[in-house]
């Protein structure tokens, strides 16, 4: 494997997770530190960093695994630890946002809903109030699931198996 990291000319790995670094090198992966140092060893060959850039590199990789995506009035974030956020466009507040565990409890809340729903039929999964429509927006919004809104008032999706 030919990464080379810009931390050193040796090419030296730290931080990533090793089964990341397994899945794609294909080699078992072993780490070893020392109070100065972090040995990562894979593919025959060992790899050393100090600290501090190995605490930059995981740094540098957990923001790389982060995937925000915008849409017109909602924004999806993958986190790095596997929830993703849905959040409306624009906001910062806790209140404009709804957390997942993982995407695929998303999906499953779509996959529960009838084939027109409102922010009433998302309520009833234990969201509340401004959440609910901000869920059925990012479902109308994300590419991923299909659905289309059909009218405003109420707020309604539709799922369009087409997409």
């Amino acid at each position: 494997m030919g990464f080379k990291s810009p931390w050193s000319p040796e090419g030296v790995w730290h931080g990533v997770s090793t089964l990341l670094v397994e899945k794609f090198s294909g080699d078992e992966v072993t780490v070893r530190t020392t109070d100065e140092t972090v040995v990562v060893s894979f593919d025959g060959r060992s790899h050393e960093l100090d600290r501090d850039a190995a605490a930059s590199l995981r740094r540098a990789l957990d923001g790389a695994l982060a995937e925000r995506r915008a849409f017109v009035h909602t924004v999806g974030t993958h986190r790095s630890d596997g929830s993703y956020v849905v959040a409306r466009r624009g906001a910062d507040s806790t209140g404009h946002r709804k957390v997942f565990d993982r995407f695929d409890e998303l999906r499953q809340l779509y996959e529960s809903l009838p084939e027109r729903f409102t922010a009433d039929d998302v309520e009833q999964s234990g969201l509340t109030g401004s959440r609910c429509h901000l869920v059925v927006r990012h479902l109308a919004e994300h590419p991923g699931f299909g659905c289309a809104l059909v009218a405003r008032q109420p707020l309604t999706g539709a799922k369009d198996h087409q997409r």
